[in-house]
């Protein structure tokens, strides 16, 4: 189960507390003030894997200049604080600038193509994964939104940004549609525009097949 990391300390934390903690916090995220532990089981690892190997797949054959990143190695900037998503896409520009540096790589949301979360069930971040990013991932106008679920079932739900939304200080922000719910043994296909736009196809299934 994931939790609050506090350490004995009343918090709100800030990013410079996240990269204080061992092994510059990979494993936590910053949301709100709070550092939250993702618990990941070899399933939900596995899983996010196979994604990773797809989406990169596709983005290789049609030659695209992207950068794929999985397991939350790099750090996503958001209206929440720091998210670090099981998949995404950059482009391969963006990335460079962070390979020149030893530090934590930082990106900005709005820098992303692509961004896939595998939701673990019954975790603490199966909520956030399925509610709170979506608003997140949207008001920083990322074009696609993945959630996958492995268990009960594989399945892949493909969130795309359609109209905008005014926040309360009337400042515009995406919004999220469910462009379509892929189950197991259907076959996902899903254009991601980049400079050499790419078509991602699988089946959910294989998310888990050994």
């Amino acid at each position: 189960m994931d939790v609050a990391f506090d350490q004995g300390s009343l918090g709100p934390y800030t990013a410079e507390d996240l990269h204080a903690q061992a092994d510059e916090g990979r494993g936590l995220e910053l949301e709100d003030g709070w550092l939250i532990e993702s618990a990941r089981s070899p399933v939900h690892n596995f899983a996010y894997r196979r994604l990773h190997e797809f989406i990169e797949a596709a983005a290789v054959e049609a030659g695209a200049s992207v950068y794929v990143d999985r397991g939350g190695d790099w750090e996503i900037t958001t209206s929440a604080g720091i998210r670090k998503p099981d998949v995404f896409v950059v482009p391969r520009s963006v990335a460079q600038e962070w390979f020149r540096d030893d530090g934590p790589a930082v990106i900005s949301g709005r820098d992303l193509q692509l961004v896939a979360e595998v939701v673990s069930p019954g975790s603490r971040s199966e909520r956030t994964d399925r509610h709170r990013k979506l608003r997140e991932y949207a008001a920083m106008n990322i074009p696609h939104y993945w959630i996958v679920d492995y268990a009960p079932r594989p399945r892949v739900r493909v969130f795309s940004l359609s109209d905008y939304e005014t926040d309360p200080i009337g400042n515009k922000t995406g919004a999220y549609r469910l462009d379509r719910l892929v189950e197991a043994t259907d076959t996902l296909e899903v254009e991601v525009q980049s400079d050499k736009p790419f078509t991602v196809r699988f089946e959910p299934r294989a998310l888990v097949e050994f």
